[in-house]
């Protein structure tokens, strides 16, 4: 694996909700690195790109409530435990599950495996409410897919925080998950 400066030259076989997302960047005139990479849909496949990227790539969980009205991306270390029971009382929502690919796709155009904070930029509805685990926020990058999970990137946390979120339309509420 190569680390490359910026979007991909050539374009060709790449998805359309890639390229939006270098779009989005690149408008925004936001700095990225980039490596890409067979298939990477389990944090376990991710350890070599973190090794690249030299940075810690997010697990990002997509949940919902019970009644399935209200939806969350959770961005947290990768390598931290989640406990769903840690959740709820912090957000004032009752039991969490795992939200379906049919709401992953409807709301992020993400398909699971490539779940990222990326994919806001499709919810311009904002039904999905951001939610970071405060290590995240500690360190100065953040590692994420662009929407597929065939190409990694690292972005400032700055940058995602004070330019890209604004620019989507979306807030975040930090959170503090243990792992206990």
């Amino acid at each position: 694996m190569e680390l490359y400066k910026g979007r991909p030259e050539n374009t060709d076989g790449r998805q359309e909700r890639e390229i939006r997302v270098y779009d989005c960047l690149d408008k925004l005139g936001i700095e990225y690195e980039r490596t890409d990479h067979e298939h990477a849909d389990t944090m376990e496949a991710c350890n070599e790109i973190d090794e690249v990227l030299n940075v810690l790539i997010c697990k990002n969980l997509f949940l919902c409530n019970r009644q399935k009205t209200d939806f969350y991306l959770l961005m947290m270390p990768g390598n931290k435990p989640f406990k769903t029971k840690e959740l709820p009382a912090q957000i004032g929502s009752a039991r969490l599950s795992f939200a379906s690919e049919e709401f992953m796709v409807e709301y992020l155009d993400i398909h699971p495996g490539a779940v990222s904070v990326m994919g806001l930029m499709n919810d311009t509805d904002n039904h999905v409410r951001l939610l970071i685990d405060e290590d995240v926020l500690k360190g100065e990058y953040i590692g994420c897919h662009p929407c597929v999970n065939t190409s990694s990137l690292k972005i400032r946390t700055k940058d995602i925080v004070e330019t890209f979120l604004p620019a989507v339309h979306h807030d975040m509420t930090v959170v503090k998950l243990t792992g206990e």
